[in-house]
């Protein structure tokens, strides 16, 4: 695919040309086009934040630059690139790989938590890229058997994540016990990161290769800059390619008519503010051809981390847990097959790298239209979280982890609420009662720190069938990560079912102890939904947490529990009279 579109129809088309003849009055995609700050206020923006605009001809300086470090891996045989990340970070990387896959099928797992393979086309060699983010072990399970071929690439925009740390210890320790020298294991690490940045340092420190950013680039438009080709670079995407794709479609945003960025942004924002009904539609369903995939999941948290904040946003779902009938939300069909679509009132074409750019064009238009300042990194809320679970992990000390007395253990499932509801019904209740506490203009979101494949995807046809409501679903900690300022500082309509367990047996990467910690893996991940537990009950969001024992069971339990009560009324065991305290 080489062109680009955006097509709409129905009330969206009418809010959208609205919002666009707005937006060119307001003279915004000539203020975009000059890089001009002060479209947020003179203080709000500076230029160096418009910088993403520019990156489909910069990068081609960065391509060049590692030219030599691709060939020296290719040389010493190391065509496996382990990307450790969380969010942002990783997305791009998987979309660029799973585009390079669909040119040349080589695919050899998951996109998330799998490895993506590129076998030789382009202008690039095979490779594979798997990604670690802190959930499903399957994904450490084969980058550890890989270690003779295995690049480390440790990505972030700040310092070293919980989830950082503790896989650069792992592996590090691996090198070690495969042999290799101190200084032959500095060379298996690659950071990239700001300049300046507290990984900066570290990485300084540790002899690691480093591949530097510009600071003032916002990590979630960043997506053409070195933490989204890089990594896949080095897997053997051909990134060439992809700003060739996103350079064609530059010279369409700059100006008012026939630009596909500005229409899209338009729709968003516009659709995303009240209407004549006094409906706002800030709610998309993004659907791709083969599935969701890492394209969905970079837009969602394009969208969650550039619009999310003073009491507004647009958040992104995908189809499985999206109700029949639910009037503030519209389809978005990613490079559809065929023109129109039933399940979509918009549908975008463009080849990946002009998605990328388009994208994050279309979502500054749309923070424009909302109030809010896109390129703001989403608040103290994510940070929050982290050094909650690292202060937990420390109160823990190698011992138990302090989560609190559960309200009822129903089977091997802990159930931790402050929501009422009828503890003589067991689990069905508490699930009713949070059912029954999403809003009518809301959503729930399922959140699962488990080790295994197990995701709030099963659930979620079911949920969304109960609450009449979308259903949002990912693993944790990436998914609250990415998404995380929509869900705290956003329209705060969301509620939350957390889901922590026990790792299973016979998984012994679970909770594989972390070299020079009093943590092992299982429980770093446990903290992780602590501690986003009580971030949610603290904005006074209604969240419940379940803790599985026995991992296998409690999620069979689980989806059995849901089927009961999606069954029938969802408010039948809701009943204040009886309640639990957290």
């Amino acid at each position: 695919m080489s062109g680009f579109d955006v097509l709409t129809r129905g009330e969206v088309l009418h809010a959208a040309l609205q919002a666009r003849d707005y937006l060119v009055d307001c003279g915004v995609p000539a203020a975009l086009a000059a890089k001009d700050p002060r479209l947020w206020g003179r203080r709000a923006v500076d230029h160096s934040r418009l910088g993403w605009l520019d990156l489909p001809r910069a990068s081609r300086g960065l391509l060049d630059q590692i030219d030599g470090l691709v060939a020296e891996a290719r040389y010493s045989g190391l065509d496996h690139i382990v990307l450790i990340g969380v969010g942002a970070e990783t997305y791009a990387a998987q979309a660029v790989m799973e585009a390079h896959a669909a040119h040349a099928p080589a695919l050899t797992g998951g996109s998330r938590g799998g490895s993506l393979g590129a076998s030789p086309g382009g202008a690039s060699s095979g490779g594979a890229l798997t990604v670690l983010d802190g959930g499903d072990t399957a994904a450490l399970a084969t980058a550890l058997e890989r270690l003779d071929r295995t690049l480390v690439v440790l990505s972030s925009k700040a310092g070293v994540s919980l989830e950082g740390d503790a896989y650069r210890r792992v592996f590090a320790a691996a090198f070690r016990d495969h042999g290799l020298s101190d200084r032959e294991i500095a060379g298996r690490f690659l950071v990239i990161t700001d300049h300046g940045s507290p990984l900066h340092d570290f990485a300084r420190q540790c002899g690691y290769r480093i591949g530097l950013t510009d600071p003032y680039l916002p990590g979630h438009f960043g997506a053409l800059s070195a933490y989204g080709l890089v990594p896949a670079v080095l897997a053997g995407a051909d990134a060439h390619r992809l700003l060739d794709e996103a350079a064609a479609l530059a010279p369409a945003l700059a100006g008012n008519d026939d630009n596909p960025g500005l229409l899209l942004g338009a729709i968003l924002g516009g659709s995303a503010q009240q209407g004549e009904a006094g409906l706002a539609r800030d709610k998309v369903v993004l659907r791709e051809p083969g599935g969701s995939g890492a394209l969905t999941a970079w837009i969602a948290q394009l969208l969650a981390v550039g619009t999310g904040k003073r009491g507004r946003g647009v958040l992104a779902f995908e189809p499985p847990g999206v109700p029949h009938d639910c009037p503030d939300a519209h389809g978005i069909a990613l490079n559809p097959r065929a023109a129109t679509s039933e399940d979509a009132d918009t549908s975008v074409w463009a080849p990946l790298g002009a998605q990328f750019l388009l994208w994050e064009y279309a979502t500054a238009v749309a923070g424009w239209l909302l109030g809010v300042n896109p390129f703001e990194p989403g608040g103290t809320s994510v940070q929050e979280a982290e050094d909650d679970a690292a202060a937990l992990l420390r109160a823990a000390a190698g011992g138990p982890l302090p989560g609190g007395d559960p309200v009822l253990v129903d089977g091997d499932i802990e159930i931790h609420t402050a929501l009422p509801f009828r503890t003589d019904l067991g689990l069905e209740a508490v699930v009713a009662a949070l059912l029954d506490r999403v809003p009518g203009t809301g959503y729930l979101s399922v959140e699962t720190y488990l080790s295994g494949e197990f995701s709030g995807r099963y659930l979620a046809p079911a949920l969304a069938r109960g609450a009449l409501r979308p259903v949002g679903y990912g693993h944790g900690p990436g998914h609250l990560h990415a998404t995380g300022p929509i869900h705290k500082e956003g329209p705060g309509t969301g509620a939350f079912l957390v889901v922590t367990g026990d790792p299973a047996p016979g998984d012994a990467l679970a909770d594989l102890p972390v070299p020079g910690r009093s943590y092992g893996l299982g429980e770093l991940r446990t903290a992780r939904g602590l501690a986003e537990e009580r971030a949610l009950r603290r904005r006074g969001l209604p969240v419940v947490r379940l803790h599985l024992r026995d991992s296998v069971a409690g999620v069979e339990r689980l989806a059995e529990a849901v089927r009961a009560v999606t069954a029938t009324d969802p408010s039948r065991a809701a009943a204040p009279e009886d309640t639990g305290k957290a």
